[in-house]
């Protein structure tokens, strides 16, 4: 149920924006398969400038392959804000931006690993995927507690929705660790991602 606020400026024709963040640490020894899907899509977004579109297809792809592995959820986590202004909503985004890029080990979509790393390398056991949008209009599904197995799932799933509607205003994933072969231990998780609550 929206508030009187938000009452007043779907009356007065202004657009919601909605702006979330959500972490979803994975654990298991087939997670390092998941970053090949991150890595990808970094890549397609560099090649692509960062166009939307681009990314909304990448975002999809994320966000089905973490569905298909959820057996390897482990903890999750979300935050977000509405705003009336896209001035506000712009801001509040490049401050989650700035605080995933800063978080151990992570990396962007836009920063892919280079490709001529080895393939032997040691595979982590433990992988977070942050990933922050903004979207116009209501999404109920974004705007709940999603540390809980069915809301992450529907949440995720929202995500696809909100590309294919052509809702999606800003789109951001970081993963830790980045790159094959660098390893994020439990303590590491804990003591750098204090926001997740165990599913």
């Amino acid at each position: 149920m929206g508030t009187w606020r938000d009452r007043m400026n779907q009356w007065q024709g202004r657009t919601r924006f909605v702006v979330c963040r959500i972490f979803i640490h994975l654990a298991g020894a087939e997670v390092a398969p998941i970053l090949g899907v991150l890595n990808r899509a970094a890549q397609e977004a560099v090649d692509a400038e960062g166009d939307i579109e681009v990314l909304g297809k990448g975002l999809t792809d994320i966000c089905q392959t973490l569905i298909q592995n959820q057996v390897y959820w482990r903890a999750a986590a979300n935050e977000g804000d509405v705003f009336w202004r896209e001035e506000e909503a712009g801001d509040y985004v490049e401050e989650l931006f700035t605080d995933s890029a800063q978080r151990y080990l992570s990396a962007p979509l836009s920063e892919p690993p280079d490709s001529g790393e080895p393939l032997s390398l040691p595979a982590t056991h433990n992988l977070v995927v942050m990933i922050t949008v903004a979207a116009t209009g209501e999404t109920p599904e974004l705007e709940t507690d999603l540390a809980d197995w069915e809301a992450l799932q529907e949440g995720l799933k929202t995500l696809i929705t909100l590309h294919h509607q052509e809702r999606l205003r800003a789109i951001q994933v970081h993963f830790s660790p980045a790159r094959f072969g660098e390893e994020l231990t439990e303590e590491q998780v804990l003591s750098n991602f204090p926001e997740l609550i165990p599913l």
